[in-house]
């Protein structure tokens, strides 16, 4: 299974390793050739199409010499290009689209006994993806979709004619299904919509998302909620007090700057301005002194001027983001900022790009810098550290969601399993990492601890995981991590 994209894809490829394995397959080794491929593909970005057609190319000789292998490709390049796939890429065997996730199985053998490629898209949401098989990647930390979908017309967004309107579902069962990750062992839960906080528009509850992070802190068990990606239109008061006055809500905001240029984001068509945008900020901050605010920023949007770009730094120099996913904008066919005039040279946005990864990177040293010396509780992860084991470090995320590695001696190490929590002293701050090399000061061992050993202990626990980058038969290279939301264009 190769993921590219958002959170969203992510879980979606948690869903699909689900479907197969319900359907009776098992996950190939890392040092086997699979008898099954599936690319989960994204469209938000321009490279999209050939890095899936590069990746395509790559495999045709590895499915020449086994004839039985079979390969898959969905998601949102899936349901855009739709027979343009197999017409690039005539052995591969199945398209489906992100409606119809749940005909894989299917499909794959209708492919194997006709032997001739299925093409299936779906125009509208078959079924809620939350009722299909899931085979989640983590035991301590799970994804649970509250919506699917988008209602905004942002002209630089394809995700809404890919994902279609927004579908919303109802409170009752997506705790059910928050208990029942919980149960499972999973102490932290992240709320997943392409608009997480326009929840409840479908039913016609304004306040329906507060409500529901509210009911998500009385679930016994879960210690750590968060969401991703809400909308600054969205962003109303009674969702800050919910997440000040939560306690397992979590200090962290992932929120869409895209633009500090009213003018641009007028053109954009994101409905606030700057001064609504960073009075959201301040709002948080005041509720939540110690809550670290990311973003999402696009350069280079057509007829952005070095006025409007001086607006954005302003912003982030105002804002004082905790760190920022930053993109050259690109085009996407169909879009409305596609056709639109000022195109920018390339040189003049990469010029711009790095003025603003500059500023951002300074920006996020110093907000970290301001952590050292104090006590963090890290729930420790798997494998977020390259170097951890080079270092003997450990790694894991804050309350805030910063990356913290720290140092770890042999006992505490025998000790300490992913989904523990160690609580340490920062002492270096970088821009993207926390370092605590001053030793663990306390460790708290978790059901989701016992659970990822009880795991691991299992015959299965060899099988590689849903992986995200480059895809590639054979052991995956180190992959950096990925956006909150649906990444822009």
């Amino acid at each position: 299974m190769r993921t590219y994209g958002c959170q969203m894809n992510v879980h979606d490829s948690e869903r699909l390793s689900g479907l197969l394995e319900d359907a009776g397959y098992q996950r190939a080794a890392q040092d086997a050739t699979p008898d099954i491929v599936v690319f989960n593909t994204c469209a938000v970005r321009e490279n999209a199409d050939n890095r899936l057609y590069g990746n395509l190319g790559h495999l045709r000789p590895v499915k020449d010499a086994n004839p039985g292998m079979q390969i898959a490709v969905g998601g949102c390049l899936a349901q855009k290009d739709r027979g343009e796939i197999t017409r690039r890429a005539p052995w591969v065997d199945v398209v489906f689209g992100t409606h119809n996730i749940g005909s894989l199985p299917v499909l794959l053998e209708r492919a194997r006994v006709q032997r001739e490629a299925q093409v299936e898209i779906a125009e509208s949401l078959e079924t809620f993806p939350s009722t299909l098989p899931t085979r989640r990647e983590s035991v301590y930390a799970a994804w649970v979709s509250i919506s699917v979908g988008c209602n905004n017309t942002c002209t630089f967004c394809i995700v809404p004619a890919l994902r279609g309107k927004e579908k919303d579902r109802r409170p009752g069962d997506i705790l059910a299904e928050v208990r029942a990750v919980v149960a499972e062992g999973a102490i932290e839960v992240t709320l997943l919509g392409q608009n997480v906080n326009a929840y409840g528009s479908e039913f016609g509850d304004r306040q329906a998302f507060s409500k529901l992070l509210r009911a998500c802190g009385e679930v016994e068990g879960l210690e750590r909620v968060r969401f991703t990606s809400p909308h600054p239109r969205d962003f109303t008061d009674d969702v800050i007090a919910a997440m000040a006055e939560t306690p397992n809500v979590m200090p962290q905001l992932h929120m869409p700057l895209q633009s500090g240029s009213d003018r641009v984001l007028r053109a954009m068509r994101r409905s606030y301005r700057q001064d609504r945008f960073l009075g959201i900020v301040e709002k948080v901050r005041a509720a939540m002194p110690e809550a670290a605010v990311s973003t999402d920023i696009i350069v280079g949007f057509p007829g952005e001027t070095e006025e409007d770009f001086a607006e954005t730094l302003r912003v982030v120099e105002e804002a004082r983001f905790s760190h920022a996913y930053t993109f050259q904008y690109s085009k996407r066919p169909g879009t409305p900022a596609a056709s639109m005039d000022g195109q920018l040279p390339k040189e003049v946005v990469q010029e711009r790009y790095m003025r603003l990864v500059e500023l951002q990177e300074r920006v996020s040293e110093e907000e970290n810098a301001a952590l050292v010396g104090r006590e963090v509780e890290v729930l420790v992860a798997e494998g977020e550290g390259r170097k951890d084991g080079v270092r003997r470090r450990l790694s894991g995320r804050a309350p805030d969601n910063r990356l913290v590695h720290f140092s770890v001696d042999d006992e505490t190490a025998a000790v300490l399993r992913p989904g523990d929590l160690a609580t340490v002293g920062v002492t270096y701050a970088a821009p993207h990492h926390l370092v605590a090399d001053s030793g663990v000061r306390a460790v708290r061992r978790t059901r989701s601890g016992d659970a990822w050993e009880a795991r691991n202990a299992a015959p299965a626990a060899s099988a590689p995981g849903v992986l995200l980058g480059i895809p590639k038969v054979g052991v995956p290279e180190p992959l950096p991590a990925v956006s909150g939301g649906c990444a822009p264009a």
